[in-house]
């Protein structure tokens, strides 16, 4: 049998594997780019991005296991799968669209997204909520750090 954490890691996995339908000119693109001085760890955001998402499908699973099936629960599941689209679009669109406002954009609607499915998620499980964090702390760090982008290279905006 199938198990719930299964169902939800794999679709979280499949969502995911779409942040790689980005071009070697979209890659030019963005490494040309100008950052903020203090942008100092870039290559950790990978791993940051990786645990968040792994806290996120774990968060999933939490709710999903208290309530398994109900309408609400799946409308809750749709929230986190909106939140994980949103959330891997970042990349490509910003990279296709070549269009760091977009990246702004994308990364706000995030932001306010995660807050919604917290608030909604924290009258089910405080646990769950509690894995929400992450992604509470960061998104913001993430879309902070594209606008300051923005304008140091107003050539992209």
């Amino acid at each position: 049998m199938i198990k719930s954490w299964m169902v939800i890691g794999g679709v979280a996995f499949l969502v995911a594997l779409a942040a790689n339908f980005i071009t070697p000119s979209d890659r030019k693109w963005f490494k040309r780019l100008q950052r903020p001085r203090w942008l100092t760890f870039e290559a950790a955001i990978p791993v940051i991005w990786t645990v968040i998402f792994i806290c996120g499908a774990w968060s999933a699973y939490i709710v999903w296991e208290k309530n398994p099936g109900t309408n609400t629960t799946w409308v809750i599941m749709g929230l986190y799968l909106l939140l994980e689209i949103v959330t891997i679009a970042y990349t490509p669109v910003m990279f296709r669209l070549r269009s760091l406002q977009v990246g702004t954009i994308v990364g706000g609607a995030g932001l306010i997204i995660s807050i919604i499915l917290t608030l909604v998620v924290l009258s089910i499980s405080s646990w769950a909520a509690l894995l929400l964090v992450p992604y509470l702390l960061w998104s913001p760090i993430g879309t902070y750090t594209t606008w300051q982008m923005v304008h140091l290279n107003p050539q992209d905006a």
